[in-house]
């Protein structure tokens, strides 16, 4: 009986220490989403769908790879896009986050987004973010604010209003920025990289088919069956062993009271957008105003392509133009 006792006790305690995996910090790129990707998985159902590329538009300004904030280990960097028309008006200001697992995908995959959103009179910035190849969970929530602190102390060079900055993401990207959006003013998400006497805080929110809550019976994420799942890749715990840290990154955990008002934009793959019905009527209860906007019979990575992209500007702007 004694040797029983000491042996469940020695089970209990090694499940309590089950520890984080490290296995996906390779410290190798991981290439698999691309917009290229994207449009071959999209054409096995949209054979007609168009990669929107990169435009030059002759009203405004770029500077590509600015050095934004610095880990101890490396540079992360950004993109700018602004008009080239001076207004007496200070302007309001976008954080564009890409999608892709938070463990693939780049900045330059939303940079004709970018450049749309900025000949409509925003200032827009494209910024990198650490995945979970180089790091877990919260890096990439902390170098997000970190970008938007760096906004703020750089408002006066693009001319922006501080009050009125929104951030947006698809995919990976919308349950970011949703979650920084829902964490305005948290000190535990904020990190410690630059500018930490400015507010990372933002006015708006735009969710691009982003997740608002990772356990929830919406929610495809965390199936560790076949192979280990990009969530449990970010966390570095399956959703069995740490449940409470899967809640602390789902943006429905904190929806209430001091959300900014949110746009969702939606494709036809539901769960792409669980908890976002529950998330609005936490928001209804104090009359936030949420607004969603559903393509039929689209693909996961529409915004990235024609004939949803257009749509999705115009829906961006509207919103935006509504709020601010």
């Amino acid at each position: 009986m004694k040797s029983f006792c000491i042996l469940l006790v020695t089970i209990l305690c090694s499940i309590a220490a089950v520890g984080q995996s490290t296995k996906g910090l390779t410290g190798i790129k991981d290439t698999s989403y691309s917009s290229y990707s994207a449009l071959k998985h999209t054409h096995k159902t949209h054979p007609n769908a168009l990669l929107v590329t990169e435009n030059t538009f002759g009203g405004i300004t770029e500077k590509r790879d600015i050095p934004y904030t610095n880990t101890t280990t490396r540079d992360l960097y950004l993109d700018a896009f602004w008009p080239k028309e001076k207004s007496r008006k200070l302007r309001p200001a976008i954080l564009i986050i890409h999608g892709g697992g938070w463990r693939s995908g780049n900045r330059t995959q939303h940079i004709p987004l970018a450049q749309k959103l900025a000949s409509l009179g925003y200032i827009t910035f494209t910024a990198e973010y650490r995945l979970s190849t180089e790091a877990l969970y919260p890096a990439a929530v902390n170098d997000l604010k970190a970008a938007l602190r760096w906004i703020r102390a750089n408002a006066k060079t693009y001319g922006l209003d501080t009050t009125k900055i929104a951030s947006l993401g698809f995919s990976a990207g919308g349950q970011l920025a949703a979650l920084i959006g829902n964490t305005n003013n948290m000190p535990k998400f904020e990190g410690n990289q630059g500018n930490l006497n400015h507010s990372s805080a933002v006015q708006a929110i735009i969710d691009i088919d982003g997740i608002l809550a990772y356990i929830h019976p919406e929610s495809g994420e965390g199936d560790d069956s076949r192979s280990t799942s990009a969530a449990t890749y970010w966390f570095g715990y399956s959703k069995d062993e740490k449940p409470e840290l899967w809640q602390e990154a789902s943006a429905l955990t904190y929806a209430g009271k001091n959300t900014p008002p949110t746009l969702f934009i939606n494709s036809s793959v539901d769960r792409m957008h669980a908890g976002r019905d529950d998330y609005r009527k936490k928001l209804a209860q104090y009359h936030i105003y949420t607004e969603v906007h559903t393509f039929p019979d689209s693909p996961h990575s529409f915004c990235l392509f024609t004939p949803w992209f257009d749509p999705t500007v115009g829906y961006i702007d509207t919103f935006l133009k509504k709020v601010f």
